[in-house]
């Protein structure tokens, strides 16, 4: 079995995290994403994409590099023959100019722009996949949690409803009530339950992991807004970038095919042949020019020219070619419109998410505050107040968990949001290593 020394250095940084994470059971949402980044498919396959485009750049400049081949041979021919036997042979040859080879250089060095961008761009969608999947779970976890302590809460209502009822101060029906409510809680904590287990084998598909090792550590830092918006002109991002750069490539080939034509191209011919001079049909050869030494080696030192000056299938390669870099201009254009206009939009969103986040706890607030007013009343230190009864007691419990949930749906659809708008921006990766430094705790309610 044969060991890649490069692949295993370059996945070593990413064994460290994994182990170091596991140690600790738990996860920060900085080393969650270097673990995924650095081992998906798509960050992989766009870094041989890199290599792929360098490579490529490489064979255009290697076109100015002479080619060198040898060969060798033994034998006699029969009948004639105008050429000596050869017993060795070597040629070389390479382009010396070619006024094309400068424009496809310039398109080598543009697909190489592209590739980068584009792995630049798959770095990115893998690390917003990863934090959105990490938020998900968060989110997950905390709404799980709080159904299961709603269902708790009904557990007792039911509880307190059949003493009631068998005290006959409530009817069948307040008890058949308070056992729908439980049922509908335990089919909302079986529905919340299976959403978490989908999203942790999500994010422990990204990390390489089992789902049971997949623990989080409870923080997710606060997503900062990106900076104004910009305009369409201006605006740009790896994606947009890669693409318009692919397109440049291709505008560049095209402009090699198209002056093909009518332009001289000079061509090195270097060769040496050594004949063999001890074979019958050498003596013979010589024999036919008079007797006269034709000598065992031969060299040859030349430059070509050739000019092109009717070619169909050229002429028809460079109309194909300008318009394959006409569409990826198009192309282009329409990622740039469609990414500004999503961008455009998630802004907007995040000012009315915001907006919903800020009522959400201020309404939890509320709840909690009535709860806290009719604990005290049950307690009956309010003896002028209405007196209340462990009954209303579980119900403003479920209520204000109701409250609660709707914080944290409120809070993850905000994240989402700002992530989404930090990937579009360009700010992601740049907020994603500043979290290694800077840790901001989770509200907890």
């Amino acid at each position: 079995m044969t060991i890649n020394a490069p692949l295993i250095q370059r996945l070593a940084p990413c064994t460290l995290l994994l182990l170091a994470a596991t140690a600790h059971a738990q996860f920060s949402l900085s080393t969650a994403v270097d673990v995924a980044v650095k081992r998906n498919p798509k960050v992989l396959m766009a870094e041989a994409n890199v290599q792929k485009a360098e490579a490529q750049l490489s064979q255009a400049h290697s076109a100015y590099i002479p080619q060198v081949t040898i060969g060798g041979g033994f034998g006699n021919s029969y009948g004639y023959s105008p050429n000596p036997p050869t017993l060795f042979a070597a040629n070389a040859g390479s382009l010396v100019y070619n006024q094309s080879q400068f424009d496809y250089i310039r398109s080598a060095h543009a697909g190489v722009k592209a590739a980068q961008l584009a792995y630049d761009d798959a770095r990115d969608a893998v690390a917003e996949d990863t934090a959105l999947s990490y938020a998900a779970l968060d989110h997950d976890t905390k709404r799980e949690a709080a159904i299961r302590q709603q269902r708790n809460y009904a557990e007792a209502l039911v509880r307190i409803e059949q003493e009631r009822v068998d005290a006959g101060k409530d009817s069948a029906i307040d008890l058949t009530q308070a056992k729908l409510s439980r049922a509908r809680l335990h089919q909302s904590l079986l529905h919340a339950q299976d959403t978490t287990a989908i999203d942790r084998d999500h994010l422990a598909n990204l990390l390489g992991l089992n789902p049971g090792a997949v623990q989080l550590d409870g923080v997710f830092p606060d997503a900062p807004l990106p900076v104004a918006p910009v305009s369409l002109e201006a605006y740009t991002s790896p994606g947009v970038a890669s693409a318009f750069a692919a397109a440049h490539a291709k505008q560049e080939q095209a402009f090699g095919d198209a002056r093909y034509l009518y332009r001289p191209q000079f061509n090195l011919i270097v060769q040496y042949n050594r004949y063999a001079t001890f074979t019958d049909s050498f003596k013979q050869i010589e024999s036919l020019k008079g007797g006269n030494s034709i000598g065992a080696n031969q060299s040859v030192f030349a430059i070509q020219i050739v000019l092109p000056l009717y070619d169909r299938v050229h002429q028809a390669k460079a109309r194909e070619s300008a318009a394959d870099a006409s569409h990826a201009y198009q192309e282009a254009r329409n990622a740039q419109f469609l990414s500004f206009d999503g961008q455009s939009k998630l802004r907007h969103s995040i000012e009315e998410l915001q907006a919903n986040a800020d009522v959400a706890g201020l309404e939890q607030q509320l709840s909690q505050q009535q709860l806290e007013i009719l604990r005290v009343q049950l307690r009956g230190t309010t003896p002028d107040g209405p007196q209340m009864t462990p009954k209303d007691e579980q119900n403003a419990l479920i209520g204000e968990r109701d409250k609660y949930l709707a914080v944290i749906d409120a809070a993850y659809q905000l994240r989402q949001a700002e992530i989404s708008l930090l990937r579009q921006t360009g700010g992601l990766t740049a907020w994603l290593k500043s979290l290694s430094s800077t840790t901001v705790p989770t509200t907890t309610p």
